[in-house]
């Protein structure tokens, strides 16, 4: 949609006509981004030019071998869609995934007097904010969840690609399930399954870890390089890898940049990460668990009430913050929706990064309207793991957000499965058909 000049020089009239204290301003809101695919980046790092006033050569400039992709750039896609004439949304891109982002505002900024658009991830309580002209964004991502949190962004439309152009001949083919380590050679080194699809030199997969799953990933395979990415307004994930002359792979990964490790792997079909039915379980003397949380009214809502009486019921302990959850929070969702006359209950009990009880009642609130949730949302306090495991005692931890407590009609724990490995993964399937296998002959039961 082109923009006239008209429409700029009366935004910015009107913008001089303006009280002091506004920031931005839509005097019209316009039709802006220009629709089909864009490539978009998060810098992760900073990449300053070396001055050179003198025009002299520059070591570290010289002799050097041409690199795939930019350092520190975190790659993603995203289409601008328009409805109709005047709205339009985004669909974020990540492997087989597509998230719709119809929270957009088109504006004038009044610090900079440039055309703005603010696109909000409501779920995970992010944005972008970003100048727009011609067929360029620039701006930066903010997470809310953390402390003066903001990453670098840039987005050109027209690119469909996500780190290169380029096809080198990939030096090997790796499809297939990779026995992984992550942070390694420390004290909290832990265990994951890499799970990847290449095709030529494209690359989608996963990895899985006893806690979750790391969702869609996509990327490049380009000579004895591989990269992948993942960004959804909370993930934001950069895996770079080098193939080995002995076929294993040994990388980085960055989430954000607040986070960086390292990684190894080795092709291994048969391994496998522990049960997540036997991670968490009731300390000694336990048989059920028991609490009361205010929910996002602020009221008070306990297990022991009626609504959950002589029910199959499903606790399940979670964050607004967390992708995992979200993917958890969908299925127990539909499940609901497909089994409505099932005598299934389902409770989540959210620890959240606000700590302001009212801040956090209030993204709960949003949550259960973004999510469309059909069972309650509690309040259980904030997010550090120690802090949930004080709320629930009876558990032997909280190792993992979601954690999901299966109880049956008379109220006693029959199961606790920690984390998820969501649709992204292989296991989602058999996951799925053992969950209603298992809640099918719970809700059978008699008391």
């Amino acid at each position: 949609m082109i923009r006239r000049n008209g429409l700029l020089l009366f935004g910015l009239l009107f913008l001089m006509s303006i009280g002091m204290n506004a920031c931005f301003v839509i005097p019209n809101q316009f039709s802006g981004l220009a629709p089909g695919p864009w490539r978009g980046v998060l810098k992760l790092e900073l990449n300053p030019v070396t001055p050179n006033p003198k025009g002299e050569p520059l070591p570290e400039k010289m002799n050097l071998e041409f690199e795939e992709v930019t350092q520190g750039q975190l790659p993603f896609n995203f289409e601008v869609v328009y409805d109709n004439e005047e709205s339009f949304h985004i669909e974020l891109l990540n492997g087989e995934e597509r998230i719709i982002l119809d929270d957009i505002t088109m504006g004038i900024d009044r610090a900079t007097a440039k055309d703005t658009v603010i696109i909000e991830f409501p779920v995970f309580d992010s944005y972008i904010k970003a100048i727009y002209e011609e067929s360029v964004l620039e701006g930066v991502w903010i997470d809310r969840n953390r402390e003066n949190y903001s990453i670098p962004f840039v987005a050109y439309h027209g690119q469909d690609y996500r780190f290169t152009n380029l096809q080198k001949k990939p030096k090997m083919d790796l499809s297939g399930k990779w026995e992984t380590t992550f942070e390694v050679d420390t004290e909290d080194a832990y265990k994951a399954i890499g799970e990847f699809k290449q095709n030529g030199n494209d690359i989608q997969g996963t990895f899985l870890t006893e806690t979750g799953d790391y969702r869609y990933l996509e990327g490049t395979v380009q000579g004895n390089k591989m990269y992948m990415s993942v960004f959804d307004g909370a993930h934001a994930f950069l895996f770079e890898a080098k193939i080995m002359d002995d076929s294993s792979l040994i990388g980085s990964f960055r989430s954000g940049t607040h986070y960086r490790t390292t990684w190894e792997a080795k092709r291994n079909p048969e391994f496998e990460l522990t049960d997540p039915n036997e991670l968490t379980f009731l300390k000694e003397g336990y048989d059920r668990v028991s609490f009361t949380f205010p929910n996002a009214d602020n009221e008070m809502v306990s297990l022991e009430d009626s609504k959950y009486q002589n029910k199959v019921t499903i606790v399940q302990i979670l964050g607004t913050w967390c992708p995992n959850c979200r993917d958890e929070v969908k299925f127990l969702n539909n499940y609901l929706k497909e089994h409505p006359d099932m005598d299934l209950e389902v409770v989540g009990i959210a620890f959240e990064k606000k700590s302001a009880k009212t801040e956090a009642l209030a993204g709960l609130k949003r949550y259960q309207e973004n999510m469309d949730l059909q069972y309650d949302l509690l309040y259980g306090g904030y997010y550090e793991k120690e802090q949930a495991a004080r709320a629930l005692p009876m558990l032997n931890h909280v190792l993992s957000y979601p954690t999901m407590i299966i109880l049956d009609r008379q109220g006693k724990v029959r199961r606790i499965h920690t984390g998820f490995n969501g649709p992204a993964t292989s296991k989602y399937e058999s996951f799925k058909n053992d969950f209603d296998r298992f809640i099918q002959q719970l809700v059978s039961e008699q008391m």
